[in-house]
């Protein structure tokens, strides 16, 4: 994402301005995309997701303070999106078995499927969503979207002890797993 002063954009937006929502989004979201895709308990849900972040974007624009950084702010509201619909997931797994019961359903599943397991050719993905989301969301704001602890511990308003632990731990979770994965320690024992 660009660093340019978004307070405009912003202001602009708030007063319904199609053309600064436009450019906003255009610039936001590969970002967005990213983050939530990291972050999202189902893959097929990252549109969905999106949708409400926008929609968050739109109702709270004008609760953005310029003093505050756009990046930082921006990952909060995707954050907490994030959140808001793990907690709407029973529902959807309702909806999910009751489709699971009609006979068109398991042709949905096998192309489902198919395109999962080709986005999930990528070696750490899967490693990644073996881990909690409490410290998925850690490595994905670190390693992803390059934020330090400090504006890690900011964003999820703990404090900086907590974020460093759930990083260690984090990290070896996914190297035991990698490990296990590949049968052993790399050659010079590390795990990237």
């Amino acid at each position: 994402m660009k660093d340019i002063d978004w307070s405009p954009w912003l202001i602009r937006m708030s007063q319904g301005d199609e053309e600064a929502f436009r450019t906003v989004y255009e610039a936001t979201r590969n970002h967005a995309y990213g983050l939530i895709y990291y972050l999202s308990p189902r893959k097929q849900d990252v549109g969905d997701i999106m949708s409400e972040v926008y929609i968050e974007l739109l109702r709270s624009a004008d609760k953005y303070r310029p003093e505050q950084p756009f990046t930082a702010w921006f990952n909060g509201l995707i954050l907490r999106q994030v959140r808001n619909w793990k907690r709407k997931g029973w529902r959807l797994f309702r909806i999910e078995e009751k489709l699971r019961s009609s006979k068109n359903e398991s042709r949905d599943l096998e192309s489902e499927a198919r395109l999962s397991a080709v986005s999930d050719r990528m070696e750490l993905l899967p490693l990644l969503r073996t881990l909690p989301y409490k410290v998925k969301e850690i490595v994905v704001l670190r390693y992803y979207q390059d934020c330090s602890l400090e504006e890690i511990a900011g964003l999820l308003n703990i404090p900086l002890g907590t974020v460093k632990s759930r990083h260690h731990h984090a990290l070896k979770q996914l190297r035991r797993r990698f490990e296990e994965k590949h049968g052993g320690k790399e050659r010079n024992g590390y795990v990237y």
